[in-house]
């Protein structure tokens, strides 16, 4: 098993920073953890020490991610009880197994596995169609598939609706920051929206006509494929790893883009068969 190291905090300074993350007074998480908000003002303010089990109900209520389950207990001196094994390890086989087998089985549009900060941890072959023209040092691992997406030396000078699209993810990832708190997110954030952008962003997203999802709209030679993703996670993770990874699944937004994709397309040199 292994964590993170992070600076040791006091358990009770973590809980009352979560706990305003999610905007709930001590009474209200007491009320919903079944402690009492006097034990639970006495934890917070270092006067009292939460056992075992109050540390894991109160993480359960303020739905920390399992790597700040793992946190909240260190802090308060118990071991973590959830374990981080390396996703190349023997006992992630069949995680390896299952994630390959989802993303074989969506050929041939295209499918990325991501970690919590968005680094590639695996793909379909067919996500070559989007990164064609990428600079080779943003496909170096390990790679980010948000700075792939934005960068003006990535997929940005091909996607058509790049100010409706650029506002969708900084938006997801504004939103992941939010539920986090993870330090290295935030700086990604401030980074993506750096980058130049010629369009509109959005600061809500309205669907326009025929839309009900937001597309990824991507010049492809002479022609424009549009995409909507759907996102997998794993249903019932006990694993820190397990827990952080996310399986991004495009699919053909109209007939045109799946007509071309179903028929074959030369990956070397960019252009349908």
């Amino acid at each position: 098993m292994t964590t993170a190291h992070q600076p040791r905090r006091p358990v009770g300074e973590l809980l009352r920073r979560w706990r305003g993350r999610r905007r709930l007074s001590q009474f209200e998480l007491a009320l919903e953890s079944g402690i009492s908000a006097r034990h639970l003002s006495f934890v917070e303010n270092g006067r009292s020490a939460p056992s075992r089990d109050t540390v894991l109900r109160l993480a359960e209520e303020l739905y920390l991610p399992l790597r700040e389950r793992n946190h909240l207990l260190l802090a308060a001196g118990y071991a973590p009880v959830y374990s981080e094994a390396a996703l190349d390890s023997p006992e992630m086989s069949a995680v390896r197994g299952a994630v390959r087998q989802v993303l074989t089985g969506h050929e041939p549009y295209p499918a990325v596995v991501v970690d919590r900060n968005w680094n590639l941890v695996d793909a379909n072959a067919s996500v070559a169609l989007f990164t064609e023209g990428a600079a080779p040092d943003l496909l170096a691992p390990p790679a980010n598939v948000l700075r792939i997406s934005l960068h003006p030396d990535g997929m940005a000078p091909r996607i058509a609706n790049l100010g409706e699209w650029r506002a969708h993810l900084l938006g997801r990832l504004r939103r992941q920051v939010a539920l986090t708190a993870e330090p290295e997110l935030a700086r990604l954030l401030n980074e993506l929206r750096a980058y130049p952008c010629d369009q509109p962003e959005p600061e809500i997203e309205v669907p326009g006509p025929g839309d009900i999802v937001v597309p990824l709209r991507i010049r492809h030679d002479d022609r424009e494929l549009a995409f909507f993703s759907t996102v997998a996670t794993f249903g019932t993770p006990l694993d820190v790893t397990v827990a952080e990874l996310a399986i991004e699944s495009f699919f053909p937004a109209d007939p045109e883009t799946a007509s071309l994709l179903r028929g074959g397309w030369t990956r070397d040199s960019g252009r349908g068969s």
